[in-house]
């Protein structure tokens, strides 16, 4: 029996480094660009062994818990930390960056995250990175969240090592990423004798066996259907346009911030700031004596496909996550998932106004069009 998922003919070198083009162009970077075979935490991962080690001191910034990851990696792989830790409902600005090289000069690296969509808040790169490059340490950066939900430029950023995965705002799979990689950041991970070889782990490895020998031969089996729906998701991006589609992610948080508020029943932003607010997902702080996990549970009952999630850990009570990303990034969705909390909160006695929340969402989604 044929099936269109299987027995494909072989994915060449050619198509696949085509595909690590298409990220390049999503990118706009002259860097070396190198799709991973596995989720995003494989190059996050790989990176920061490779780049960081015994005599590394870094700067690692947390506003959510990729960030608290990071730090973890860098302690284990031998480096020397300085955490800055903002509240979750805000972001780190600039000025603590500088104010954090002040009092450890001696930073040579430093870890972001540019959108935690756990926590709903998004970090202004460019002027971080305009402080980073100041002081010349090696900037290493999550985009997975924030690509395709707002711009993300790691040369005009001067990102040396940014990581992306294509299923949030691109719309795409999960099982493949890529990481974009600067020259002074392959000689960082070339200079450390602890930097992965031999192992899944291994961006060197990919280096010197795939873009030093031209491209020509794969490594290994790529994880070919990843591939074709990455190769796919590119594809949809361009031909509708990378503003476009950074514009129905705006529209879709501005959208779900103003018909929280129009519910009236203390639901909330949880990010204060709209400046500070991640496009890619809105988090939502529940009215008090409303268990965020629970709501959830209830809202879902109507329409377990809406993009509702609680917030994770501690978070779970008070928290709620509307994942408005990629397919989801529709006035529909923003508008299913605030009736949906509105119906169970007014399961739950508190009076909302839904005919309220569906104009605010109408005006907000028109108005930032």
């Amino acid at each position: 029996m044929s099936h269109p998922f299987l027995d494909l003919p072989p994915l060449s070198a050619e198509r696949f480094a085509a595909i690590e083009d298409g990220v390049a162009r999503l990118l706009d970077t002259r860097q070396d660009v190198l799709i991973t075979q596995g989720e995003a935490l494989l190059p996050l991962e790989g990176a920061i062994r490779a780049a960081a080690g015994p005599g590394t001191v870094a700067l690692n910034v947390i506003t959510g818990p990729y960030g608290q990851t990071f730090g973890n990696w860098l302690r284990d792989a031998g480096a020397t930390v300085h955490d800055i830790s903002v509240p979750f409902h805000t972001a780190v600005t600039a000025e603590q960056i500088e104010e954090a090289f002040a009092e450890h000069p001696e930073t040579d690296f430093v870890s972001l995250v540019h959108a935690e969509a756990a926590t709903g808040n998004t970090n202004p790169v460019a002027e971080i990175g305009e402080v980073v490059r100041r002081h010349g340490a090696l900037f290493y950066l999550d985009a997975v969240a924030s690509v395709g939900a707002e711009p993300v430029l790691p040369d005009a950023w001067g990102v040396d090592l940014c990581v992306i995965g294509a299923q949030k705002a691109m719309g795409g799979p999960a099982g493949v990423s890529a990481i974009s990689v600067s020259e002074r950041a392959w000689a960082r991970m070339a200079a450390n004798p602890n930097a992965p070889r031999r192992s899944y782990l291994s961006l060197l490895d990919w280096k010197e066996r795939w873009i030093d020998a031209g491209r020509a031969v794969l490594p290994h089996a790529p994880a070919q259907l990843e591939m074709l729906a990455l190769e796919a998701c590119l594809e949809r991006i361009e031909s509708a346009g990378l503003a476009a589609v950074m514009a129905r992610h705006r529209s879709a948080a501005l959208a779900t911030r103003a018909g929280a508020v129009a519910l009236g029943c203390g639901l909330e932003p949880y990010v204060y700031e709209e400046k500070d607010a991640a496009p890619v997902a809105t988090t939502l702080r529940v009215p008090a004596g409303v268990v965020a996990s629970e709501l959830v549970t209830r809202a879902l009952a109507t329409d377990p496909a809406l993009p509702l999630v609680a917030g994770g850990g501690a978070l779970a009570k008070e928290m709620v996550r509307v994942n408005h990303y990629g397919a989801d990034a529709t006035p529909g969705a923003v508008q299913g998932s605030l009736t949906a909390l509105g119906g169970a909160l007014a399961e739950q006695g508190l009076t909302v106004d839904l005919e309220a929340t569906r104009r605010a969402v109408a005006e907000a989604w028109g108005q930032s069009r």
